[in-house]
């Protein structure tokens, strides 16, 4: 898509969100229908999920959506090539060219955008975009980047070719990654990608080389970098902060407007499952949600969403775990109570002065047969734990193994050498009293360990 191109699907895009609420769901209604109907013709599972429910091809436009079947990641994996509606397409096809192509963002068989999802199994999981729904995305998250801005204040940004660092796991397949990049060549603007598993003493020397002017990343990774500049240890002048990949509380973003002062901060909401959710100007206002785009659902505690985009994949009531209250409104509906894993990051010290910080995040990648979930706890300032959750069929001798090989790497790559751990398994980890969900990072006072370490 050209730049030209791009603006005029961004000012349609613009456009939307100043419909009243009538008209949203009218346009909703409209790509659901379409989305319904070419998921029943081209998909073999909801074909036979949509007939099992007694929903027909004649009964699919007055039939309400809650009355259609849900889905879950569960499903998505074991019916993968079953759901999607792309002929001679399967997951291991997906997975070997994810294995082979490492960072490139060139789509599979220049059509297919793939984003790797860690399995609660251990297997990777897939979520695909073919072009036009990649294209339409990608128009989602640079309206979100840049909700606040006139047509005229977007053109004079780009026109000043801006430098945008984006910050959090950019080493394989992942959403984040691959649409922050091709949106941002999208808009003509410089970028540079910092690893959460590249050495600290790598992030000085880049950031001070590349200059950057907007920051994208996960909010602890960004806080790392505010806690560089009051250090002075780097310098920046930063004018527009998006915050993504991790829930940003008031007082993270509180920080960031303290350290990059004058700094515009948004929060980006977004999933493998759809890129593009919505944005958080500030906190008092809520999450907006992008109704001309997805529809989501909550039930009984339960989050639904359906992707109205995505006709390569489609994803009709698909549930999130996401904790939300939904709040209707004149225009988009907004997401109350928004709350997702809230990241710490392990900063570790060696003998001569030196530190460095592992992110738990860069090891989301680790796909070990029988491997459910895992905590981590630090321990002193050159040691930590890992607590892990295995299935009951698990070979936990094999898998302690596999995760040992992997984290070694990591903290190779990191130059963490030093770091030393253990692994110890549980059978569950169990949520946190407060927020109902698993804690990735516990103080040491609340670690939970069992039975023997690797």
């Amino acid at each position: 898509m050209s730049q030209i191109g791009l603006l005029r699907q961004l000012v349609l895009a613009k456009r939307n969100v100043n419909l009243p609420r009538e008209k949203i769901e009218k346009l909703q209604n409209k790509k659901l229908r379409r989305l319904l109907r070419h998921a029943y013709r081209n998909s073999k599972y909801y074909y036979e999920a949509f007939r099992s429910a007694g929903i027909t091809e004649e009964s699919i436009d007055t039939t309400p959506l809650s009355a259609f079947p849900t889905i879950d990641k569960h499903i998505l994996l074991n019916r993968f090539n079953d759901i999607i509606t792309v002929p001679n397409l399967t997951q291991s096809a997906l997975q070997e060219f994810d294995e082979s192509t490492g960072t490139d963002r060139t789509p599979y068989k220049n059509e297919y955008h793939v984003v790797h999802s860690s399995g609660s199994t251990g297997k990777p999981g897939y979520f695909i975009y073919d072009n036009k729904a990649w294209n339409a995305m990608l128009i989602g998250i640079i309206r979100a980047a840049l909700w606040d801005l006139s047509l005229l204040q977007i053109i004079k940004l780009l026109a000043g070719k801006p430098h945008i660092l984006y910050i959090a796991a950019t080493d394989g397949h992942y959403g984040g990654a691959m649409a922050v990049g091709d949106g941002i060549d999208g808009v003509g603007a410089e970028q540079l990608h910092l690893d959460i598993k590249t050495p600290l003493s790598e992030w000085v020397a880049k950031v001070k080389d590349f200059k950057p002017d907007i920051v994208i990343g996960y909010p602890s990774a960004i806080k790392i970098l505010g806690e560089l500049t009051l250090s002075g240890e780097v310098q920046v002048n930063i004018s527009r902060i998006i915050s993504c990949g991790e829930p940003l509380g008031t007082h993270m973003r509180q920080y960031f407007e303290k350290t990059f002062a004058g700094a515009k901060v948004l929060n980006f909401y977004g999933a493998s499952e759809s890129l593009a959710l919505g944005v958080e100007e500030n906190s008092e206002d809520g999450m907006i949600l992008f109704d001309d785009m997805n529809i989501i659902e909550v039930q009984n505690g339960q989050m639904y969403l359906t992707s109205l985009y995505n006709l390569a994949q489609p994803l009709i009531r698909y549930r999130l775990t996401d904790d939300i209250a939904l709040q209707n409104t004149d225009g988009f509906t907004k997401a109350i109570g928004l709350i997702g894993r809230e990241e710490d990051v392990l900063w570790f010290e060696n003998l001569d002065g030196s530190r460095d910080f592992l992110h738990p995040l860069s090891v989301e990648g680790i796909c070990v047969e029988g491997l459910r979930d895992y905590q981590f706890c630090k321990t002193s300032n050159a040691s930590f734990e890992m607590i892990a959750e295995f299935s009951e069929s698990a070979d936990i001798v094999r898998a302690k193994s596999e995760i040992k090989l992997e984290i070694d790497l990591i903290l190779k790559e990191k130059g963490l050498d030093y770091v030393s751990y253990e692994i110890f398994a549980t059978d569950q980890i169990p949520p946190d009293p407060i927020t109902g969900k698993k804690k990735l990072v516990l103080p040491y006072e609340e670690k939970a360990k069992e039975s023997e370490s690797a």
